[in-house]
Parts: structure tokens; C-alpha cells; sequence
């Protein structure tokens, strides 16, 4: 093995996410082409909102696996950062809560979790959702890997590292700010995953199975966590690596923005797919749109906070030479050493 290689751990993670994203690309392809494999009904693939949506998700698969390449190729190591951290930062947020609510679900439930009857073969949910769950474990486990290759300082210094900051006051504002919105946010779907019916039509209650109330726990959960990262992060405090704040708002501001979208495309779309889903109130649709601007606001607001930790010869830096150190001093030494 050369020093510029990418080492046994990534390239594992990465042939993992791969292989579990073969089955969903196969799938979408045989869709897109015409091909109703899996459907009970062909004409539900002609209906311009699945077709949008199945091209919409294949291209987002596609960028995944392009992901899961580039963290073991040396090219992947030159590409610009934000070129990078923008797709998985997406990504693990959708994918996180499926690698968490699915194993409980199925352990719970077994595979009567998965409709049966409707417009896609039960079969066709198994194949889909365990294939995200492979996917979710590998492109996490592969873009820590490749980050930690990339920009080792991130999980080497101190959540207290002190830098020359101009934006930092602004930062605790909004760092304030989106947890004194995101605590009811949080709060509202606890509320209802542990029961709670106000602000639900009477059929949502009906319809609202064990897993449907895991999946809203856990986006309460992870909203929640996402804003007291940022606030970590922007106070510094307490004494713990960088990393782990970082890693809490990451994935919680990554699980509302990427989950708030899906939920308003479903809602503006209305696609025949969630033809009797009942999951829809106005009251929700206003939790999910606000959970939509939450996390993109803490998104920003870290986006902005490391590109000045960066400035200060810490955290995320722009794009560089494969073979250049990460300061960029001249040294011809691979990016991309350390844990392999």
C-alpha cells in the first residue's frame, strides 16, 4: 500500500454503501425505462410526479455513490470541500434515521412494517429500505474516515480552541435563536410519538402506527440534538473534542433540513404513491417546513463558523493537492495520511 492510497477501512465502507445502492439503482433504472418490476399497477409509473420523483431519487443514489468513490480516490481528496460536505451532509441527515428507526421497526414488527396490497410488492420495500440502511452505515462510516484523513485537526483539537472569529457574536444569536425554535419543534413531535393527538386529524391517530411514532421520536430527538451542537460549537464549551459537537449538529441540522424537504415536496406533489397517507395536517406540514428552516439556518451558521476555524489553520479547508500537506506549505506530502 502507498501513503496516497486510501486504506482497507475506507475502501471497505465505501464497497459496502456501494453495494446496497445497486438494488435501489436497479430498480429506478428498470422504472425510468418503462420496465414495472415490483408494481401492481403499470400505469402508476406513467404519473408525471413518480416520474419526476423516481428521476429525482436515482440522481440523488447516483450522487451517493459518486460520494462513496470519491472518498477512496485520490481525486476524491482535490475536490473542493464544499463540493463534498454539502451531498453527504444531506445524506447521513436522511439516512441516520432510517439506519436507526428501521432495525427497531423490523425487531419490533418484523417485515409487516412494509405495506402489503398496495401499489409496490412488499419486496420491493424490503429491498429499498435495507439497501439504505447498508448505505447509511457505509457512506458514514467511509466520509469519517475520509474526513479524519482530510482534515485531522477537526477531530484532534479542543471544542475550546480559541480563533479570531468576526462573525461570533452574530453566531450566538443564531445559535440561540434556532434552539428557542427548535425546542418546541422538538417537543411537538415527542409529543405525538408518545401519543399526544393535538394538532392531528382524527384519521392521522388512526393511521399512526409503533413505527411511524419511532420515526417522529427520533426526528424530535435529532432536532434537538442538532441545535444544541451548533450552540456547542458557538460557545465552546463544554470540554469535549470538536468532533462530537460538530458530529451532533451535523446530523441533527442534516435530519430536518433533508426530512423537512421531502416532507414539503410530498405535500406540494402529492404523489400517487402516498395516495391515503394521512400524514398531512396543516399543523404538521407547518412543523415540517419549520423543521425545513431550522436546519438549514444551523447548516449555514456551522458552514460559516468552520470556513473562520479554517482561516485560524483549523478544520475544513479548500480544496488541495493530493500531495500536498494540509498547510499547503509545499512539502509534497500525501493529504490524505493518517488513519487508513
Amino acid at each position: 500500500m502507498t501513503t496516497s492510497s486510501a486504506g482497507i477501512g475506507r475502501v471497505t465502507a465505501a464497497i459496502v454503501a456501494i453495494a446496497a445502492m445497486l438494488p435501489y439503482l436497479t430498480i429506478k433504472i428498470l422504472w425510468l425505462t418503462g420496465n414495472p418490476v415490483g408494481v401492481s399497477d403499470p400505469a402508476f409509473l406513467d404519473d408525471p410526479s413518480m416520474v419526476g420523483l423516481n428521476a429525482a431519487t436515482f440522481a440523488m443514489d447516483l450522487v451517493g455513490l459518486l460520494l462513496a468513490l470519491a472518498f477512496t480516490m485520490r481525486w476524491g481528496m482535490r475536490l473542493p470541500a464544499w463540493l463534498v460536505l454539502l451531498p453527504i451532509w444531506v445524506g447521513t441527515g436522511l439516512l441516520s434515521q432510517i439506519v436507526v428507526v428501521l432495525p427497531f421497526s423490523v425487531a419490533m414488527g418484523g417485515t409487516g412494517v412494509f405495506p402489503e396490497g398496495g401499489p409496490l410488492a412488499q419486496w420491493v420495500y424490503l429491498a429499498v429500505y435495507a439497501g439504505f440502511v447498508g448505505q447509511g452505515i457505509g457512506l458514514m462510516a467511509a466520509f469519517a474516515l475520509y474526513a479524519r484523513d482530510r482534515w485531522p485537526s477537526v477531530f484532534t483539537t479542543p471544542l475550546s480552541y480559541r480563533f479570531a472569529s468576526a462573525t461570533r457574536p452574530f453566531q450566538r444569536v443564531v445559535a440561540w435563536g434556532a434552539l428557542l425554535v427548535v425546542l418546541p419543534v422538538g417537543g411537538i413531535k415527542l409529543y405525538w410519538a408518545f401519543g399526544g393527538e393535538i394538532g392531528l386529524y382524527e384519521r392521522v391517530v388512526a393511521a399512526f402506527s409503533g413505527t411511524a411514532a419511532l420515526r417522529v421520536g427520533v426526528e424530535g430527538l435529532l432536532a434537538w440534538l442538532g441545535a444544541a451542537g451548533l450552540l456547542a460549537v458557538v460557545l465552546r464549551r463544554p470540554r469535549l473534542p470538536f468532533w462530537t459537537a460538530l458530529a451532533a449538529g451535523w446530523l441533527g441540522a442534516g435530519a430536518m433540513f433533508g426530512w423537512g424537504l421531502y416532507a414539503m415536496v410530498l405535500t406540494v406533489l402529492k404523489p400517487p404513491l402516498t395516495a391515503g397517507v394521512t400524514f398531512g395536517t396543516q399543523v404538521m406540514d407547518a412543523v415540517e417546513l419549520v423543521s425545513l428552516l431550522a436546519g438549514l439556518v444551523i447548516g449555514l451558521a456551522g458552514a460559516f463558523l468552520l470556513a473562520e476555524r479554517s482561516d485560524g489553520g483549523y478544520g475544513v479547508q479548500p480544496a488541495q493537492d493530493a500531495l500536498e500537506g494540509e498547510q499547503r506549505h509545499g512539502d509534497r506530502q500525501p493529504a490524505d495520511r493518517g488513519h487508513r
